[in-house]
């Protein structure tokens, strides 16, 4: 046949099977009779490939792209996958896909938007503006008279900080927690704790603060903690008496999920406790990371001083804490067993207050300015950076980005890349002492020495 002649003696190979590089017999149809996909038969692509393998092809098209070269890189991934074609794309209209995505991507469970595509958008673009340093600065205010004594400075003086969806929670030196809501920036309410009595001057200052959706939970030096209904105007409700002359002071609290972790100094071999946060009974009591910093801790109750130590909870049910000194990792799972302990001391020590958590990673600086972002399941080094000056660094992280505090300049480095880090930008405003540093994926907040409390939304010029 004519056809076969012709595409024989076009590729040259003399079969005429329709073999050749130079044509092709695809779907049954002869080379010279092909014209284009069947209007009233959908493709053979359809039929191969369902929905749902679709559907599960784009979303580890996508974890894998976010996994290996960065968070924002997954949306490219995606839209080359639905450009494929029509089918492929359609696939773009899953919400159960971009529940997947949101969840696996931005560790994001609970939805603020519309849909699971308009939740995934909006943490792509304001992580793109945390990359860009696109933010709006707050200096967030409180009554001044919104303290039980009025003519005492150390009222005034912000301890700590912690972030939800909607609020941000001050931790103050006289005992309040101070909440801050961060769509109107405005003060929603203050928690006082009850009356207890006093063993120094600081005693019962705010040392640890969890914060959900619903139930606020908070620590003093003294070993009190207590909990406190978010929505709703009833006062604080002691869990825990603290007893601070057996114990030690209580110089950090932390917790994730269901577990609280409490950091002890003052007493040797106390120097963890752990509560399972649901049922507030005691786990777990031991460990000897803070003997050496025993003295320092009661100096805690009277003086403000160094950071003492720094506890915080991964979301691998582990526990990352560190002293100037020491560096340990044991599981919630399997209480008592320590996982891994690393010795600091020929680095000049650890710049305690550097020292974060974010996920399966922490965050860590040394005395020589040597800083890395680690796994906490086997101390792997992700990236490392170097801050100057080293003195009294601050740190926080999030999922992309760690930030720096250092002579009042807050420094940004992008993280996500394994092996590789990139000093991204500064911030404009300079702060001066800085108490307090923390970040989420759209918020940071700083407690500056002179009383300010400062906020940068990643996300507020995008509502």
């Amino acid at each position: 046949m004519s056809s076969s002649s012709s595409s024989s003696s076009s590729n040259g190979s003399g079969s005429g099977n329709g073999n050749g590089s130079g044509g092709g017999n695809y779907g049954g149809r002869r080379g010279g009779e092909y014209e284009g996909p069947s209007r009233s038969r959908p493709r053979a692509i359809n039929e191969v490939w369902p929905e749902p393998f679709l559907e599960a092809l784009a979303a580890q098209v996508a974890l894998d792209a976010s996994r290996l070269v960065g968070r924002l890189v997954a949306a490219q991934a995606l839209a080359n996958v639905f450009q494929v074609c029509t089918t492929w794309r359609a696939v773009s209209r899953s919400d159960p896909l971009w529940h997947r995505l949101t969840r696996g991507i931005w560790g994001r469970t609970n939805l603020l938007h519309d849909t699971w595509r308009e939740e995934y958008i909006y943490r792509h673009q304001t992580a793109q503006n945390f990359r860009s340093g696109r933010a709006v600065h707050f200096a967030l205010h409180f009554d001044p008279a919104d303290v039980d004594d009025p003519t005492n400075p150390d009222s005034l003086i912000c301890r700590c900080l912690a972030l939800s969806d909607r609020y941000l929670a001050c931790g103050f030196a006289d005992g309040a927690v101070r909440l801050f809501d961060l769509t109107t920036r405005l003060h929603a309410r203050t928690f006082r704790p009850q009356h207890h009595d006093r063993l120094g001057r600081f005693s019962r200052a705010v040392s640890g603060i969890i914060i959900t959706a619903a139930r606020l939970v908070f620590a003093t030096l003294d070993g009190d903690i207590h909990v406190a209904a978010v929505n709703n105007n009833a006062n604080p409700r002691r869990a825990r008496l603290g007893e601070v002359l057996s114990d030690g002071a209580l110089v950090d609290f932390t917790g994730r999920g269901r577990w609280w972790v409490g950091l002890y100094a003052g007493l040797p071999g106390r120097a963890f406790r752990v509560w399972d946060g649901i049922t507030e009974e005691p786990l777990f009591e031991g460990g000897s990371l803070t003997d050496p910093e025993a003295v320092m801790g009661w100096h805690t109750l009277t003086e403000l001083t160094e950071f003492v130590g720094r506890v915080r909870v991964t979301s691998q049910e582990s526990v990352v804490a560190c002293t100037s000194s020491r560096l340990v990792v044991f599981d919630l799972r399997n209480l008592g067993v320590i996982l891994r302990e690393e010795d600091f001391t020929n680095r000049r020590g650890i710049l305690v207050g550097s020292f974060d958590v974010c996920n399966e990673a922490y965050v860590i600086a040394d005395g020589r300015g040597n800083a890395s972002v680690r796994r906490a399941d086997t101390s792997e080094e992700v990236c490392g950076f170097t801050v100057r000056p080293p003195r009294g660094v601050l740190g926080c992280m999030n999922g992309g980005y760690v930030l720096t505090c250092a002579g009042g300049v807050i420094r940004v480095w992008q993280i996500e890349q394994p092996g590789r880090q990139e000093y991204l930008y500064s911030f404009g405003e300079r702060l001066g002492e800085v108490n307090a540093l923390v970040a989420d994926e759209r918020h940071v907040a700083a407690a500056s020495g002179d009383t300010n409390i400062h906020l940068w939304d990643f996300g507020a010029q995008l509502e």
